[in-house]
């Protein structure tokens, strides 16, 4: 599903964000990204979705090169991934449901298969009472379900999340987890950087671990299962 092909990631200051990262990701696979603030994480993930491109290396996606990929094949590459950020990043001129909707219409659906998808969604994250709500009007755990929803609505087989319980304290960021937990169960691939270690380490999906800009080890149940390069 994901690979990282001695992956730099330089920025034009010479700081090296990333360090001849070198990973695999099995499609189906869920996979905490763990470390400091300032570890790498979210540049792993923006490389991902090509908010970033590599310095050096290659990253490639369901088989695809990203660097290969042309300006009109992107969108295509960004519909098959949902992006859950810390900040939510919602629009709050607009409901819930529009929020949420927004996402399917962007990528081109049947507009009369719209509704029928984003309430189903909205109910799975325990919304459904809350479709028509302003999201400003929402605790900050119901805010980053909206996020959820409106990222996974598309049905897209790779999650990724940026800190997503970043915000919110440990009894919604574990809602939060069982939620994306719920979905790696169906045959979603989840990768999911936090820095919540205790968080991390509580379910037993594998830890890849950063330390300026490189992996320093991948971890399953507090045990060793592997090194980064």
């Amino acid at each position: 599903m994901i690979q990282f092909h001695n992956v730099t990631l330089r920025y034009p200051t010479g700081y090296e964000a990333v360090k001849k990262v070198s990973l695999t990701l099995p499609k189906g696979s869920f996979h905490y990204l763990t470390g400091h603030s300032g570890a790498g994480k979210s540049s792993i993930l923006r490389l991902i979705y090509r908010a970033a491109r590599p310095s050096e290396g290659t990253v490639v996606v369901e088989g695809r090169n990203l660097e290969q990929l042309t300006r009109r094949q992107l969108p295509m590459l960004r519909r098959g991934i949902g992006v859950i950020f810390q900040d939510f990043k919602l629009l709050y001129d607009r409901t819930v449901f529009e929020n949420v909707a927004l996402a399917m219409e962007v990528a081109g659906h049947d507009p009369e298969r719209i509704p029928g998808q984003v309430k189903r969604t909205l109910q799975n994250v325990g919304l459904g009472e809350r479709m028509y709500y302003n999201p400003i009007a929402l605790s900050g755990g119901e805010q980053q379900r909206v996020a959820i929803a409106r990222a996974t609505v598309n049905c897209p087989p790779l999650v990724i999340a940026d800190e997503p319980t970043g915000n919110l304290d440990k009894e919604m960021g574990r809602l939060i987890i069982a939620l994306l937990d719920a979905l790696h169960q169906q045959g979603t691939t989840v990768l999911l950087a936090t820095h919540d270690l205790d968080l991390a380490m509580e379910t037993g999906h594998p830890r890849i671990e950063m330390r300026e800009g490189s992996i320093v080890g991948i971890w399953r149940d507090k045990t060793a299962s592997g090194s980064g390069p």
